[in-house]
């Protein structure tokens, strides 16, 4: 046996022989270097190493503990939970430098929002790993049943108590433009259940099983692999982009967070915004063609329909032919004073309001606050902003550009959920995404907030148009090509034509509901064949 051979075959054992606290520092471990598969980084390879190594931590402990149903579970859970707490702390410790614009005021949160958040959402990936652990076995099965029970704790994630899909384990594709195309057929769950299915198949050359079995696993993920990167290459194939007639010019001013609601820079913000708006055509912009210019989510530092000439001036900046999709904050009476909300404003160019859209789905702790009465005895209830923070739209709906190009307006995090965007109907011809990432400096946020929305494209066959404070701004087609980006912290204006929407996508017409009933069927269908394997030997 060669030495490379001896060194290769001893990592399954650093796992399955790994016990207290090693086990419990390797399966954090495992679960903290998944994140490097995430944007900016793309490292989806490594992928290869720590599923398995997951798998490998669950068989030795569920190898040494055969002693009834509840410590299976609770042994799935704990180990479940260790993988994913060790993935979203690496993968969302960014978060915590929101609290830093403010430092004076906020700082001190920091630490524990950094390590609370990570806290909650890995009892999702617990409750996988219990679920898994329920039926466990040593066959190959395994790992289909893992790859179901992550797909369906993934999808939870998304859904229960407002729900939170950033960052989900199919992700771990999205900087691969090739393989992300399957998200089309089957959502960012979908790929979720691939990317656990494929990469964890290596955990099979482990097993004390013939070669041609143990090999088994790892040739159908190979095959998966390569027809996940066949339909990509097939559906990536034409070459060039086809256009609408309508001219689109981004705004991306790169206005600190620190500087924005500063009041002796209202003014100045927003002569930066007209003067960007009124700078020359560059890139692919055409004179004469109706174009729709886009600021960015909270772009203007005021009430803006309360502010005396301010869409005179946005009028004049505009020209003919044109309108402004901007996002600002919106307030009308309510019964206990004023009611704020996040809204885009669609403005013509004679200045007048043509279309209104109010936020949908808020940030919890970010827009609104949840268990106020007892967060305003701890002072910090006024993080959600200006005064009890933003009331919720009433619908998520299109609004109309030039009376004539609906499109799907989506403010912030609003477009990290899948089936939300992508369920709305009449079919829009674009997404338009305005957001600030401005909170999280030059950190992987606003890298895998670009992802997320460039999936969302995949998904939809919609173009986006994306418009961010600090960047990223870009056009991005409906196969998830980006024809041109701003980087972050970047000042300046992106003229583009509107892409062509591809043609309408299965996953539009079925969203998340077929890899939820594969997901359910295999758990059933594995924990069955558990059943009356043990009603045999016993």
């Amino acid at each position: 046996m060669s030495p490379l051979f001896q060194k290769l075959s001893a990592i399954p054992n650093t796992f399955l022989l790994a016990w207290g606290w090693r086990r419990r520092l390797l399966c954090s471990l495992c679960g903290a270097a998944s994140a490097l598969a995430l944007p900016p980084y793309g490292l989806f390879p490594i992928l290869f190493l720590t599923f398995p190594g997951f798998v490998w931590l669950v068989d030795g402990a569920l190898e040494t503990n055969r002693s009834g149903v509840f410590k299976r579970l609770r042994t799935g859970f704990a180990l479940g939970w260790l993988f994913g707490f060790g993935y979203y702390l690496s993968g969302l410790w960014w978060i915590g430098s929101a609290f830093l614009v403010d430092a004076e005021q906020f700082a001190w949160l920091m630490p524990f929002v950094v390590v609370a958040m990570p806290l909650g959402l890995a009892l999702f990936t617990g409750l996988a790993g219990a679920l898994a652990a329920a039926f466990w076995g040593d066959s190959r099965t395994r790992v289909l049943l893992l790859a179901a029970a992550m797909t369906l704790a993934d999808w939870l994630k998304g859904t229960v108590l407002t729900g939170f899909p950033w960052n989900s384990y199919g992700y771990a594709f999205s900087e691969s433009l090739t393989l992300a195309q399957t998200a089309s057929v089957t959502g960012v769950y979908g790929l979720t259940f691939l990317a656990w299915g494929i990469f964890s198949a290596p955990a099979a050359l482990a097993d004390s099983r013939p070669l041609q079995v143990r090999i088994l696993p790892v040739g159908l993920a190979a095959a998966v692999l390569v027809l996940m990167a066949t339909y990509g290459a097939y559906r990536l194939a034409p070459d060039g982009v086809e256009y609408e007639d309508l001219d689109i010019r981004i705004v991306q001013p790169s206005i600190n967070q620190q500087d924005k609601w500063r009041p002796e820079l209202r003014d100045e913000i927003f002569q930066t915004y007209l003067d960007l708006t009124e700078a020359p055509l560059g890139g692919d912009g055409r004179v004469g063609t109706p174009q729709l210019v886009v600021w960015p989510e909270s772009a203007v530092p005021f009430l803006l329909t309360r502010e005396p000439g301010a869409l005179h001036r946005i009028a004049a900046a505009l020209g003919q032919n044109k309108e402004l999709a901007v996002g600002a904050v919106r307030a009308e009476p309510g019964e206990a004073g004023q009611v704020y909300f996040n809204s885009i404003y669609l403005i013509g160019n004679d200045g007048t309001v043509r279309g209104l859209y109010d936020k949908v789905r808020l940030v919890p702790f970010g827009e609104y606050v949840p268990f106020r009465p007892l967060l305003d005895k701890l002072g910090i209830s006024n993080l959600a902003g200006p005064g009890a923070g933003f009331e919720a739209g009433d619908v998520r709906r299109p609004l109309s550009a030039m009376d004539k190009y609906l499109f799907l307006p989506l403010i912030c995090y609003e477009a990290i959920f899948p089936a939300e965007t992508a369920s709305v109907a009449p079919r829009p011809a674009f997404l338009l995404n305005l957001t600030n990432d401005a909170w999280f400096g030059r950190t992987p946020g606003p890298y895998q907030h670009f992802a997320q929305v460039r999936l969302r494209s995949i998904e939809t066959g919609l173009p986006t148009i994306r418009a961010a404070n600090t960047g990223i701004s870009g056009v991005i087609d409906g196969l998830g090509r980006v024809v041109i980006k701003l980087p972050v912290f970047e000042r300046g204006v992106i003229d583009a034509r509107l892409p062509a929407r591809e043609p309408e996508t299965i996953y539009r017409t079925f969203l998340d509901i077929p890899i939820l009933i594969i997901s359910i069927v295999i758990v059933i269908l594995i924990s069955i064949r558990r059943y009356n394997r043990n009603s045999r030997l016993n």
